[in-house]
């Protein structure tokens, strides 16, 4: 008597079980790279935001990988498109997308756009800020979509000023110098001010922030076979860094991470820190003892900054599938709600202006001014420096930097010169293919 209804049952299961499967199928899977290049609670943030996703639809199933910095970021992208297997999606550094463009690395961003209602480039020129602008685009081409972005920013201590009986932030470099002075005691083991000075690029970040400062172009916008590494400028900005260690003594000698600046400032024993805004979230979190200040950057020649952070870009070797996939995810992250979070929890700023008319951003900056800063800033912003064989032609620079840091002996013209040699070098293959070629 109970058989047919056995029967029914299995016949119930097997096609719910058929459903499901076919649910299943019908998603696409694609690989989404991500770095965390300030803080190890972004990975953790950065998995939520993926799960969040994945629950919200059942069209598309991302699979989230860390990859460490930027520099490994790109690298394992890039080795990933070799071995066949191209993720369709990376959070990248901004600086990078000229030298993939170049190398057709990476795809035009309407091969994605064109599952949606708009083009990338009218997307990018009326939701973005236009500081953002010009490392997204390369030739006329869009070929990124910013997703976070940073510049330096100057952190310190309010109660080391109140005791020094200094009242503002400084403004300008000598300002700063006074400053860092009245901060440092080595009686104590306090400093005046840290800089980054690491290879891996935050020290070329906020080098080229003081050449920018100092009147400088750090490297030519418009063409990316060109470094001005030996420009006055540019051997002034690294004087006025070498003589802040070894004639003035308000910064220790050698290369510094960021890691250790943090430490030191948030034991009271630096009064002043450049670092990225993208570190907001961490200085906040972390300072316990004292009142955290925030500043724009001083000024020397002009008050400038460049642009940081990351930017969406797609790999050539993925299927219309995944592209259409890779774009419906793409359009979550940069939504002004999900933007907008990120920035909140990280301190990046967000890079779609509509994320500062939601209700939560609003209620944020009122909360904490100094979030606004980076906003502030923008006025002030110069693209990131991006060319043919970025990393190397950044490195050229950054390990000049670290000689200098380490041994007064070298001179800045010297290791200027050095840098300008070994980019030069670098760039050649594509000066010769392009500059050098030009009308015939």
């Amino acid at each position: 008597m109970h058989k047919p209804l056995t029967k029914t049952l299995r016949a119930l299961t097997y096609g719910i079980t058929l459903a499901i499967s076919g649910t299943a199928a019908a998603q696409e899977k694609i690989d989404f790279m991500f770095p965390a290049p300030v803080d190890g609670k972004l990975t953790m943030e950065m998995t939520r935001v993926i799960k969040a996703f994945n629950d919200s639809q059942n069209e598309v199933e991302v699979r989230g990988i860390f990859t460490g910095n930027y520099d490994t970021t790109k690298m394992k992208a890039e080795s990933a498109q070799k071995a066949g297997q191209p993720p369709a999606l990376v959070i990248m550094s901004a600086n990078f997308t000229t030298d993939l463009a170049l190398k057709d690395e990476i795809l035009p961003m309407d091969e994605l756009f064109k599952y949606g209602d708009k083009k990338a480039g009218d997307f990018l020129q009326n939701e973005f800020w236009p500081a953002m602008r010009k490392n997204a685009q390369v030739t006329g081409v869009t070929y990124a979509i910013p997703f976070h972005n940073s510049t330096p920013i100057l952190y310190y201590n309010k109660t080391l000023f109140e005791q020094a009986g200094i009242t503002q932030p400084p403004q300008n470099w000598k300002a700063l110098l006074e400053d860092a002075k009245k901060l440092t005691d080595q009686s104590k083991g306090q400093w005046g001010i840290m800089l980054p000075s690491t290879n891996d690029d935050y020290g070329g970040w906020i080098f080229s922030s003081l050449v920018r400062a100092n009147g400088g172009n750090y490297f030519n916008e418009n063409y990316p076979g060109e470094v001005y590494y030996n420009a006055p400028t540019t051997i002034g900005a690294l004087r006025f860094w070498q003589d802040m260690i070894y004639k003035d003594k308000v910064m220790p000698s050698g290369v510094l991470n960021s890691k250790q600046i943090s430490a030191a400032f948030f034991s009271g024993k630096l009064g002043m820190a450049i670092l990225s805004t993208g570190a907001l979230g961490f200085m906040r979190e972390n300072t316990k003892d004292f009142e955290l200040g925030v500043a724009m950057m001083p000024a020397q020649e002009q008050r400038a900054v460049p642009i940081g952070g990351a930017s969406l870009v797609s790999f050539k070797g993925i299927s219309d599938a995944q592209k259409k996939a890779a774009y419906q995810f793409l359009t979550y992250l940069i939504s002004p709600e999900v933007n907008g979070s990120w920035s909140r929890f990280t301190g990046y700023f967000s890079p779609r202006k509509a994320a500062y008319d939601t209700p939560e951003m609003k209620d944020y900056l009122k909360q904490d001014p100094r979030a606004a800063i980076a906003l502030q800033q923008l006025q002030y912003a110069h693209p990131w420096y991006s060319t043919y064989e970025t990393v190397a032609v950044r490195k050229a620079m950054e390990n000049q930097l670290a000689a200098v840091v380490n041994d007064e002996k070298v001179t800045p013209e010297a290791a200027a010169n050095a840098a300008q040699k070994e980019a030069d070098t670098l760039m050649k293959p594509y000066v010769e293919k392009t500059a050098l070629q030009a009308g015939k």
